[in-house]
């Protein structure tokens, strides 16, 4: 669905996803690095306009753009099944280029995410999931100190066409000031999100 929220922190915004996006980030995606998601890979910016109409389309979804301090769009990331009876929302759709793989780009946008369902939505649960065989994203789904919940067998279907298992993580509200300190940290950030002297 469309919106209007725009999530701002340390060198990178949250921007509301557009098809003016669809350029930068099909430029962005190649078979390995698009591997996690459930789609076909987009091989032009058409079919990224289709990705992007399609996260529009999806109800309980707001899907950002990663957007650099200096205007260069990393990648995209999304909250989806939001619940707002529940209270309850997943974090996923997350892909960025290489060249901001294992810096600060994941845990900023982590951040600004995790913050706002906690301390702004109130959600009383916020999941993650990955590819049961994607590793790399697991590691960065533990290390913000989300819990395992276990893996979903035969849960989706590859970009191949292939079934494939789902790992399962989640945060609860108790576990969040933890995280939120480690993020921080990681992050060169003060507890009011300054950088640290």
């Amino acid at each position: 669905m469309r919106h209007d929220l725009v999530l701002t922190g340390p060198g990178l915004r949250l921007v509301p996803l557009e098809e003016d996006h669809a350029g930068p980030l099909v430029a962005l995606v190649d078979d390995a690095l698009w591997a996690g998601m459930s789609t076909p890979v987009p091989r032009s910016a058409d079919d990224m306009a289709a990705w992007v109409a399609a996260a529009h389309r999806a109800p309980g979804r707001l899907a950002f753009a990663v957007v650099g301090d200096q205007g260069e769009v990393r990648g995209s990331t999304s909250f989806y099944d939001v619940d707002e009876h529940a209270r309850r929302l997943e974090i996923g759709s997350t892909f960025y280029g290489r060249a901001w793989w294992g810096g600060r780009t994941n845990p900023a946008c982590k951040l600004l995410l995790l913050r706002h369902a906690f301390e702004v939505m109130g959600m009383q649960r916020v999941a993650l999931r990955a590819d049961a065989r994607n590793a790399r994203s697991i590691a960065a789904i533990r290390r913000l100190g989300a819990r395992p919940e276990g893996v979903l067998r035969s849960h989706r279907v590859d970009p191949t066409g292939a079934r494939a298992d789902t790992a399962y993580f989640s945060l609860l509200p108790d576990e969040w000031p933890a995280a939120r300190t480690a993020l921080e940290r990681r992050l060169g950030l003060t507890g009011d999100g300054h950088p640290r002297p």
